[in-house]
């Protein structure tokens, strides 16, 4: 609520919004995952971004950590790339990051701070990206993690170590502070302001499409807004998908496998008996005996474990052996030993002392093969296949460690190789606007699109039933825009939109200055001489707007930030024309005596002040451990991941 009440006073709500969720997305990437681990932060011989203490952040160390954090990002939103990383303050959080790990470790190490090794590890093998397929640790993914990554056992565990240090010293912080009502009184007041106003609409569309532009018009219109044209950076990826139906070939069992697994599994298919079962456990001997005696005497073994609170547990159709694995082989004797109709007990039983009573029997006759061996077929046709895409996967795998390319992966393995489309990196292809991405493809393209040119090839998983890719980056078609020719019926229709779309602004803030001179909205809208709507209604509540889970709708969370009285521009979705918002009348409210509305505020009032205390925490520390940034350094970075950011009209 309170970072609400943020959002509400700030005039750029968009960038605000849209930014501050990035650099979050960000944090929660960075430390959730040891994809996003790089260097230790040692210092170097030359001049770095920033010194921290006796340590250093170098020029590529922050390179590398902040194309890791755009990579993670690019799991949410693949069409990202590093300019628009920069431009929403990126790079800056990922220094600000780097620079608080280090200080907060060196700050916990002059404490006296340390993490054991088993403290690390534990961290380490709780990763759920370094899990294997049994849902445990994975030393094998672990090291193919660190060799994809070009990163050391080592380098990961500096990074787990700061991250621990960091963690024992702010999480004490963050859920410590406490509001007092009086505190919490004015803000939840201010939740339940309520305002109402109107709102007009000038559209584009009322401005007409006007004379057809020239040809330099075209140009510099090209140029000024041809980040708008850029083609985003394009990968074409090599791979195979690898299935177990592909080996299923190979795992049709001969009759010699077929008749082995049958002389080995000769008790399941030989002639047996299944009982079904009346069982109590009691805990106590002299009990146990008791019950035996009312049993003998005629009660049914359901009365009678009733009179001490029990009640029978009913095994159906239970074999001998799968009795002995329940209790044991001495028990299962006894109790398959015993006609049926009669009990046995008490027996000493793993929890205690048994009672047994045999409700029914059944002779299960013996299976020759032949009548076994459709079973048999399909189990060992199962077990032979999965062996099979198992050794495969090892070799492709034990291929990839010894240095095999993807070419020589696919010829060895008689695997058929395919290749994707220049795609971007949601997975269209923009020479072929129609066609739609293949979902079945998205794990290939996000690997395609985490790797460098010259990694080894990799396996990704591609299905729940163990189904994998080969993949292998082809190579890269760097963002580009295409020629003006190409362009030329879009940028025709573009700049028609835009010319109108500014001249709907001109009418517009012509509108609110004479709003805010005294018109009416009704009015001021009239004299403009446009067929435009009649002015609508705004209203809303401070708390209306925090409840929406989509967040508050612009002209609304406008008028909340305006004075009474006055009119504020504000630009249409997808250049649809100008909003003018009107704020008329606002109704102030007490909260006074309205305990659930304070006491929520009171809540999130705290978790906002421990992050704050968090922050000014972090800084003291950073003063005290010490701190100078290299801004040329800084701006070289910048520079060289920008690439043309710069040097863009």
């Amino acid at each position: 609520m309170l970072s609400f009440f943020r959002r509400l006073i700030s005039s750029r709500i968009g960038i605000i919004v849209a930014f501050g969720i990035l650099g979050l997305i960000a944090f929660a990437f960075a430390a959730a995952d040891v994809t996003d681990i790089r260097s230790n932060g040692l210092a170097s011989s030359d001049e770095g971004a920033a010194t921290i203490g006796e340590a250093q952040i170098s020029a590529a160390e922050l390179k590398e950590r902040a194309q890791a954090e755009l990579d993670a990002l690019r799991q949410e939103r693949p069409t990202l790339d590093m300019n628009q990383f920069i431009a929403g303050g990126g790079l800056d959080g990922t220094l600000e990051r780097l620079i608080n790990g280090l200080a907060l470790e060196q700050f916990g190490k002059q404490q006296g701070m340390v993490v054991s090794k088993k403290v690390i590890d534990g961290q380490i093998a709780s990763i759920p990206s370094l899990q294997g397929p049994d849902g445990k640790f994975s030393q094998r993914v672990y090291e193919q993690l660190l060799g994809t990554r070009k990163l050391t056992d080592a380098q990961v565990r500096a990074d787990v170590a700061r991250g621990v240090i960091g963690d024992q010293l702010t999480s004490p912080t963050i859920g410590a502070s406490q509001v007092a009502s009086e505190l919490a009184l004015p803000y939840a007041s201010l939740l339940l302001e309520k305002r109402d106003g109107l709102i007009g609409f000038i559209p584009t569309r009322a401005m007409g499409a006007g004379e057809l532009p020239t040809d330099v018009e075209i140009s510099t219109f090209y140029k000024r807004n041809i980040a708008r044209y850029t083609i985003p950076e394009r990968r074409v990826i090599r791979y195979t998908t690898i299935t177990a139906e592909q080996v299923k070939a190979t795992g049709t069992p001969s009759e010699a496998e077929i008749a082995q697994a049958y002389q080995k599994q000769s008790a399941r298919f030989g002639a047996s008996e299944k009982r079904s079962l009346s069982q109590v456990i009691i805990g106590d001997r002299t009990a146990a005996d008791k019950l035996v005696i009312e049993l003998k005497s005629g009660t049914s073994i359901e009365a009678a474990a009733a009179s001490i609170g029990l009640e029978p547990a009913r095994l159906s159709s239970i074999t001998q052996s799968a009795y002995a694995a329940q209790n044991s082989a001495e028990i299962a004797a006894a109790v398959f030993g015993a006609a049926k109709g009669g009990f046995v007990g008490p027996l000493k039983a793993p929890l205690g002392w048994a009672v047994v009573r045999i409700d029914s029997s059944e002779q299960i006759a013996a299976r020759p093969l032949d009548q076994a061996r459709g079973d048999l077929i399909k189990e060992l046709s199962i077990e032979k296949t999965a062996r099979a895409f198992a050794d495969l996967r090892a070799k492709i795998e034990d291929a990839i460690a010894d240095k095999a390319t993807f070419a020589e992966v696919v010829l060895d393995q008689k695997l058929q190789a395919m290749s994707t489309p220049a795609v971007i990196g949601d997975g269209r292809n923009p020479d072929d606007a129609a066609a739609t991405p293949d979902p079945l493809l998205t794990p290939i393209i996000a690997a395609g699109f985490a790797a460098e040119v010259g990694d080894d090839p990799q396996l990704v998983g591609v299905g729940a039933d163990g189904s994998f890719a080969l993949i292998g980056l082809d190579r890269v078609v760097p963002a580009a825009a295409p020629p003006i020719a190409a362009l030329r019926d879009i940028l025709l229709r573009d700049f028609t939109i835009d010319r109108a779309r500014r001249r709907a602004r001109v009418v517009a803030s012509q509108v609110v200055a004479a709003v805010n001179k005294g018109s009416g909205l009704a009015d001021a809208l009239a004299q403009t001489g446009l067929k435009l709507q009649a002015p609508g209604p705004l209203a809303s509540s401070r708390a209306a707007l925090a409840a929406n889970p989509q967040g508050a709708p612009p002209p609304l969370a406008l008028m909340f930030s305006m004075v009474q009285k006055t009119a504020k521009l504000l630009e249409a979705p997808q250049q649809g024309g100008w909003l003018i918002v009107y704020l008329d009348k606002i109704e102030q409210r007490d909260a006074t005596g309205q305990t659930q509305v304070i006491n929520a505020m009171r809540a999130d009032l705290g978790r906002s002040f421990g992050r704050e205390y968090v922050q000014q925490f972090s800084e003291a520390v950073r003063r005290a451990v010490g701190l100078k940034k290299h801004d040329a350094v800084i701006a070289g970075v910048r520079k060289d991941l920008g690439g043309q950011l710069d040097g863009q009209p």
